[in-house]
């Protein structure tokens, strides 16, 4: 196994992997599973990798990029596996993966995939507080991580785009 570097952890230390099934509840007209119902999964299982990462309590900041790739349907499996692809100062990257199985023939296929960005909050973090570096082994993590970079400057230029759009935004409602 690999040495780990002071402040450094590997991308497998984060992984955490939660399966469901699609429940007829949790479906919509088309009999397949909600989409909010999909973004509320992949925040639960991305923030329990940016926890074990950080080992402090983390807030969603921003669900970077969701693409919706296939729809899962009723009586189907989903698997979410999430690890962190990059870390910033307090900040830190998610990337989820969600996979679709039918459970009676056991084809499984990519149905969707995710960024997450997450903060570390919390009463013991001081201002020499730095999130733990990743460290990506697998061809998979490092073709996933190596962009981390971009994705991060994309996001600063968005959120100040956002910020200067939220200024015009009315708080009235009529």
């Amino acid at each position: 196994m690999n040495e780990v570097t002071p402040n450094a952890k590997f991308c497998h230390e984060s992984r955490t992997v939660q399966t469901h099934l699609v429940l007829p509840q949790d479906t919509n007209s088309h009999n397949t599973l909600y989409g909010g119902q999909l973004m509320y999964y992949i925040d639960s299982c991305a923030a329990m990798a940016a926890i074990r990462h950080t080992r402090q309590p983390v807030v969603t900041a921003s669900t970077d990029r969701l693409n919706f790739l296939a729809p899962i349907p009723a009586d189907y499996a989903l698997t979410l596996e999430a690890f962190v692809t990059g870390t910033g100062k307090r900040s830190l990257e998610v990337f989820v993966k969600v996979t679709g199985e039918n459970l009676t023939t056991g084809e499984r296929y990519l149905a969707a995939t995710c960024f997450m960005t997450f903060v570390a909050v919390g009463k013991e973090i001081g201002e020499d507080y730095v999130v733990p570096k990743v460290i990506p082994e697998s061809t998979e993590e490092i073709s996933i991580s190596k962009d981390y970079s971009e994705r991060k400057q994309n996001r600063l230029r968005d959120l100040a785009l956002e910020k200067t759009f939220a200024a015009d935004i009315s708080l009235t409602t009529f």
